[in-house]
């Protein structure tokens, strides 16, 4: 699941880059707000998780694990297409999208923080 985690967020990364780059080359920074949270959430999160995933396997094996794989991965495509397109299309009516993804998203980080708290030993 860690190497997995790392894979999806250096997709992530690629995206967040390339949302910054045409910021940048058209002054328009409309997206800065899904620019960051792919940054933060695809990019720097899932790194971190993947990386620990990998460095301690039984963390990754665990119910909490998975689960925050899934609900992470699911939440935050849908929270950033409903921001994206909230933003674009100047349309309030997405951002229950918004809401609904970041709520996935924010249960599957506080899943990753439980299985943190409750798995993670010292050797």
């Amino acid at each position: 699941m860690g190497i997995t985690l790392i894979k999806i967020s250096a997709a992530y990364f690629a995206i967040g880059v390339a949302i910054g780059y045409y910021m940048s080359s058209a002054h328009s920074y409309t997206l800065t707000p899904v620019h960051v949270h792919i940054n933060l959430l695809g990019w720097t999160a899932l790194t971190l998780a993947g990386i620990l995933y990998h460095l301690f396997p039984d963390l990754a094996k665990t119910l909490s694990g998975k689960i925050h794989f899934w609900l992470h991965n699911v939440g935050l495509p849908l929270m950033m297409i409903g921001l994206f397109f909230a933003l674009v299309l100047e349309k309030e009516a997405l951002l229950p999208l918004v809401a609904t993804g970041a709520t996935i998203t924010s249960l599957g980080i506080f899943s990753f923080v439980f299985n943190i708290f409750k798995n993670l030993k010292a050797t």
